[in-house]
């Protein structure tokens, strides 16, 4: 009698996940992925489908999704990543659901270009090619705004308080408290949440992981904050400057590559004790952050909170401890030797803004780019003189000097793909182009009495 086939890893997880869906008494599973600007998008399917859909995916129209196919060819296969399976801790009884992310195929079995999911695992392949593991930290910043009469989004913050604030002023401390408690069930760990500098505004950190996790969790989190906040009768967003005169949310982005266990950016002999693959990653982002800001800083509004005074990045430069920098190197040595970087923010899409680093990053490292020496001054206080004296440039000043920059970018057309490329240029301008052809109130109110 021939032994019984073994199962393999991913035969395991599928059923874990199946024991998990019957244990749990799930009734319907969310099968989740992101259009090219980082939007969640679903289905919703009966529980009993359960075991086809991992086994076979679902079919679905993708001809309205944001930058995905064309009306004529537009049926795509969602197939679940077992791995994202995570039960909904605010749903209940009859509506118990749980969330499955989706990697996105074409019907002949292809991998879909369009797919930002996978243009992250292209480069994750490629880090792994190279002998590394990628791995993250983003600190995602966000405000709680209050609702007007009618229940629509105003941006009147939900309380005056500020940095490190604690519940007396800090009024969404439970709202903050209740999403990382829904974060913790569905499998996160959570480093910190505080109160941030503006009125109305939070963060929620989670700790270092791999590069694709990461970027699933940003994904995830924006969603369940937005779900908190909806269940307290408030608005969570993550627009990067939403209120003139105060500090905008930002998306930093720790980051290192690892072989093995040991930490690749980690030299005890280095100077700062940080290695060569360090200062190669250093000097790639450094090299293409201009070309890569269009993704990094994919709205017409990141680009407000990308102006000096309001401890936003943007000059190109790096330091140890000074903050005015683009890139920082957090004090910690040893396993815990990583970069961050500063001028990401939580608008767009975190599997493309992931991609757009690690593959600068690489080309850093595998070209042997050499970063400037660092500079630890205030740069906000430095005369355009003594930052041209000091090597230090700008990143782009609004999203149309960002996509032109992308467009003559090698790196970033490779990074996306041409699909992608095309799509996110086209939705992109046309954002541009419906900003700059509006007549906006500030525009009334400086000069259609005074001219």
């Amino acid at each position: 009698m021939a032994a019984p086939a073994k199962k393999s890893g991913a035969d395991t997880v599928r059923g874990e996940v199946l024991k998990s869906a019957k244990a749990e008494n799930v009734k319907f599973i969310r099968l989740m992925f992101s259009d090219i600007n980082g939007t969640p998008k679903n289905v919703e399917l009966p529980v009993e489908r359960l075991e086809e859909v991992l086994e076979s995916g679902v079919q679905f129209d993708a001809s309205s999704i944001a930058g995905f196919a064309e009306i004529q060819e537009s049926d795509m296969i969602l197939k679940p990543d077992a791995s994202t399976w995570a039960v909904l801790p605010w749903t209940s009884g009859s509506g118990r659901a749980a969330r499955l992310i989706c990697d996105v195929y074409l019907p002949d079995g292809r991998r879909y270009d369009g797919d930002p999911r996978y243009v992250l695992q292209r480069q994750i392949k490629k880090a792994s090619e190279m002998g590394y593991n990628f791995f993250t930290g983003p600190e995602c910043e966000f405000f709680l705004f209050k609702l007007d009469a009618n229940g629509n989004p105003t941006n009147t913050p939900h309380d005056r308080a500020a940095y490190f604030d604690v519940g007396v002023q800090d009024f969404g401390e439970e709202v903050r408290k209740e999403t990382i408690l829904y974060l913790e069930q569905m499998g996160f760990n959570i480093e910190a949440g505080h109160h941030e500098v503006a009125p109305g505004q939070h963060e929620i950190d989670f700790n270092y992981g791999d590069g694709l996790v990461s970027a699933d969790r940003i994904l995830t989190l924006k969603w369940v904050t937005k779900v908190v906040a909806q269940q307290h009768g408030l608005h969570a967003s993550f627009m990067a400057k939403p209120i003139f005169g105060v500090n905008g949310s930002g998306m930093h982005v720790h980051q290192s590559l690892w072989k093995g266990n040991q930490n690749a950016f980690y030299d005890e002999k280095g100077r700062f004790q940080l290695s060569g693959t360090a200062y190669n990653y250093m000097a790639g982002l450094l090299t293409n952050v201009p070309a890569m800001t269009a993704v990094l800083n994919s709205t017409v509004n990141s680009y407000k909170r990308l102006v000096p005074g309001y401890e936003a990045p943007c000059y190109i430069a790096w330091a140890n401890k000074n903050r005015s920098a683009l890139i920082r190197i957090p004090a910690a040595r040893g396993k815990g030797t990583r970069l961050e970087l500063r001028c990401p923010d939580p608008a767009g899409n975190p599997y493309l803004q992931t991609a757009v680093m690690l593959a600068a990053g690489l080309d850093g490292v595998k070209n042997k780019l050499t970063p400037p020496e660092p500079v630890e001054q205030d740069i906000y206080h430095m005369t355009p003189q003594e930052r041209k004296k000091n090597g230090v440039g700008s990143l782009p000043g609004s999203l149309r000097e960002a996509l032109d920059l992308a467009n003559d970018s090698k790196l970033v057309r490779e990074v996306l793909g041409e699909h992608i490329f095309e799509q996110f240029n086209t939705v992109k301008t046309k954002e541009w182009d419906s900003f700059r052809l509006r007549v906006h109130p500030h525009e009334l109110d400086m000069y259609l009495a005074k001219i």
